[in-house]
């Protein structure tokens, strides 16, 4: 076991560490995708099925390694292959990458993060067992809580993995869409932040919040039992 986590942890380092010495940021920005768009596009027109693939591999990638570019690279999937495969490429690599995520947090991170916060990590791990999809949703669907956080921390709880891919696909499903249909239309856009205005990002709390209610009215109902008299419990 031993073995396996310093292998894990050796090519994440190795995969950070080339990111970062080859620039390859500097590829990742609003302006190299507007300037190359013609050149993917054509890319996309020769080699559809690799082209294709080797965009999702990216994503997983970029998503798995919590490294920079993930707007960037769902406006290229908008400008590319248009709203709907860009959508369903931009889902399919982020929500395994999360899930991958997950799995390295869970193998490498767990035990460290139980020991160094032990009874404060109780609740958290009780929470997402119990309202497990409704916590995720709003968690994913909220702009506060970066995506690559939520990925980690949730690889330290107790929440089941299925629960959790679930929620990653469904929770991701209206950001990617915004994202890809504004790729769509890449000339418009001056900057990234133009893409998630401030109504953009209400409509997403909103969404977080409605994700929470099964959750409230739990909360609630439990609330109304437990102040209820021993007539009414009967």
């Amino acid at each position: 076991m031993k073995v396996r986590k310093i292998l894990l942890v050796a090519v994440f380092a190795g995969v950070l560490a080339a990111f970062y010495f080859f620039g390859a940021g500097k590829y990742l920005t609003l302006e190299s995708l507007k300037a190359n768009r013609a050149l993917l596009a054509d890319l996309r027109m020769t080699h559809a099925v690799p082209f294709a693939a080797g965009f999702v591999l990216i994503y997983i990638l970029q998503t798995a390694f919590s490294l920079p570019g993930a707007a960037i690279l769902s406006l290229a999937a908008g400008a590319v292959f248009g709203v709907l495969q860009g959508t369903l490429f931009v889902v399919t690599g982020a929500t395994i990458g999360a899930v991958l995520a997950f799995l390295v947090s869970r193998t490498l991170l767990r035990d460290w993060v139980l020991r160094k916060f032990g009874g404060r990590m109780e609740g958290i791990d009780r929470g997402l067992r119990e309202n497990g999809l409704s916590y995720l949703l709003f968690l994913r669907l909220v702009p506060a809580f970066p995506f690559f956080l939520v990925n980690l921390a949730c690889g330290v709880t107790g929440l089941p993995l299925r629960t959790y891919a679930l929620g990653t696909l469904f929770g991701i499903l209206p950001g990617s869409l915004v994202f890809v249909n504004a790729g769509a239309s890449l000339a418009a856009i001056e900057s990234v932040g133009q893409v998630a205005g401030p109504r953009v990002l209400g409509s997403f709390a909103l969404l977080g919040l409605f994700a929470l209610l099964p959750t409230i009215v739990k909360a609630v109902r439990k609330r109304r039992e437990g102040n209820a008299l021993p007539l009414e419990r009967k």
